[in-house]
């Protein structure tokens, strides 16, 4: 693909409210998703989102993670806003019945996430190429304790670690599975990465590193054949892998659109004093 087709919107700084001429919705196949879809078909003359501005999605977390993860396989990247119509919704805007979400889009503010590269190389020596918005994890497969060697830019930093596993989250990704393993919360304009080690015998007092997001992370695992590790990026898992190699992609960068007052900055700062 060429550069013209990962070229996204971006609002001007003078300006105080987004018109979106051409709107594509997409609706998780959930009951209450598709109710909200059908309740929402009125509203504008959707279009499909290869030919939209920006896009409506309806569901959880899980399918925002997944439109995204579509539109930088397609090439189609769009600013999407987000209506909550699963559980959490992290990264979603508050539903509401009815057309007003064509206004609140017009005065949202959008915010800018970039995901990571994975580049996966298996044992029998295939290579895969997977994007991670919010962690690319590595995980023990069997019982045995999995080895892994990590360096950063080139250079080793821990020649071995022993435990069930290690991640690498972004900012976005810093409150799901990373901050459940006893990493840091990332502010999102962080510029920076959460290296976090998942249940670490050792090194024993090693528990993780912040590291700046222009770092290339190198997984090497050790002994792979008698201790099988497999790798996850989001939702998509690779197994029986010898060595990852991650960085942020800054040519994929995403918008998400967020209400005044909801927008995922602040919810971060926010979970940090739930409890």
């Amino acid at each position: 693909m060429g550069t013209a087709a990962h070229r996204l919107w971006k609002p001007s700084k003078g300006d105080a409210a987004i018109t979106y001429e051409k709107l594509a919705l997409l609706a998780s196949p959930t009951d209450r998703a598709q109710e909200a879809a059908a309740d929402l078909v009125g509203c504008t003359d959707w279009v499909p989102l290869e030919e939209a501005d920006a896009a409506v999605v309806l569901g959880g977390d899980g399918f925002m993670l997944e439109t995204m993860h579509r539109m930088i396989e397609d090439g189609t990247l769009r600013p999407v806003y987000g209506l909550n119509l699963g559980t959490v919704g992290f990264l979603m805007n508050r539903y509401t019945k009815g057309c007003r979400l064509l206004d609140r889009m017009a005065k949202a503010r959008p915010i800018a996430v970039s995901p990571l590269r994975m580049e996966a190389v298996t044992q029998s020596g295939e290579t895969e190429s997977l994007y991670a918005i919010n962690e690319v994890s590595l995980l023990r497969e069997t019982r045995q304790t999995a080895k892994i060697e990590i360096s950063v830019n080139e250079r080793v930093r821990i020649a071995e670690l022993a435990g069930d596993g290690v991640l690498l989250a972004t900012p976005v990704g810093s409150t799901a599975y990373n901050y459940s393993a006893n990493g840091p919360i990332l502010p999102l304009d962080s510029r920076m990465l959460a290296l976090t080690p998942i249940s670490p015998f050792r090194p024993r007092r090693w528990r993780g590193a912040v590291l700046p997001d222009r770092s290339r992370v190198t997984f090497r695992v050790l002994d792979p054949k008698k201790r099988p590790v497999s790798v996850v990026a989001d939702q998509k898992e690779l197994r029986d892998v010898a060595e990852v190699r991650l960085e942020i992609d800054n040519s994929r960068e995403m918008t998400l659109l967020f209400d005044p007052g909801h927008a995922l900055d602040d919810r971060i700062v926010a979970e940090q004093f739930a409890y």
